[in-house]
């Protein structure tokens, strides 16, 4: 299962929740959205610096909204407050995941493309 983070492509072969699942269904997708901002807020680059934590949000956002299988968190400056990171979420195809994870594949995808292609922040 492929899972786009900002502008890096996560592979799971699996949605392993990293907490205990009876805990994770008191869980509400808004508190997993704002964990991930808290996150983001401290490491702007998370999805770059620690792809392991960055997979394990990841998985918690796909155990939540199954049908999702983007999320972008947009952090204006670091060590920002978790309340002005901007969070989206998306559901996209499996021909744009391909396509998106096929420029990882050859380094040809980075912020500029993902957001062209997928988060459209840049239009205008």
């Amino acid at each position: 299962m492929m899972f786009l983070l900002n502008d890096a492509v996560m592979v799971t072969d699996r949605v392993s929740l990293p907490i205990d699942p009876v805990r994770f269904r008191a869980l509400s997708m808004d508190f997993v959205l704002k964990l991930g901002a808290e996150t983001y807020a401290e490491r702007p680059l998370l999805h770059k610096t620690d792809p392991a934590i960055a997979q394990r949000l990841a998985s918690l956002i796909m155990a939540k909204a199954p049908e999702a299988n983007a999320a972008l968190f947009v952090v204006p400056s670091v060590n920002c407050q978790p309340e002005q990171v901007i969070t989206r979420v998306a559901t996209l195809s499996i021909e744009v995941m391909a396509d998106l994870y096929k420029r990882q594949n050859q380094n040809t995808l980075n912020t500029v493309v993902a957001d062209s292609i997928v988060w459209r922040r840049m239009a205008a």
